[in-house]
């Protein structure tokens, strides 16, 4: 019987980001900042993006009145901001906060709803680099099943100075 193995992932170089420190790491804000925390984090290679989802998110008031769920286009969304952080955190602090723009979605699917109690565990791992184009594989996941998938592709820039700075 032939078996293949893949190799080891390596190990977790920091085991948690919380929203106070992600706040530092990418712009976004609420109602748009769709992360609470990071975890499992490995330095250039992968990151887990949690985000737990409540009644109180403000999209639910419209989609859909009496059957809240998700809209799919911020699921793929908090997995960006997954790979953002995870970019930012494998630059390390001297690189100063760079800006981390998206280019495209390849492959996006959606499973099954979700909906206020889940917690989606955003699974992202890097695909590949040039330059400062990075592409990244995602899988969102509640209770270890499957909601959705997507491939992102973002362009790193440098921070953007306010005028008079």
């Amino acid at each position: 019987m032939d078996q293949t193995h893949s190799p080891p992932a390596p190990p977790i170089d920091v085991k948690l980001i919380d929203t106070k420190r992600l706040m530092t790491m990418i712009p976004h804000r609420y109602p748009f900042l769709l992360l609470d925390r990071l975890v499992d984090i490995r330095r250039g290679e992968s990151a887990i993006g949690i985000k737990n989802v409540t009644m109180n998110e403000p999209f639910f008031q419209g989609h859909f009145p009496g059957h809240p769920v998700m809209p799919g286009v911020l699921i793929v969304e908090a997995m960006a901001q997954t790979a953002a952080a995870l970019v930012i955190e494998s630059f390390g602090a001297e690189a100063g906060t760079p800006l981390v723009y998206f280019m495209s979605i390849d492959g996006a699917k959606f499973r099954k709803p979700v909906v206020p109690g889940d917690q989606l565990r955003l699974n992202m791992t890097k695909d590949r680099r040039r330059g400062n184009v990075y592409r990244f594989n995602g899988v969102a996941r509640v209770d270890g099943v499957t909601v959705a998938e997507a491939s992102i592709t973002a362009m790193i820039m440098d921070e953007v100075k306010p005028a008079g700075a």
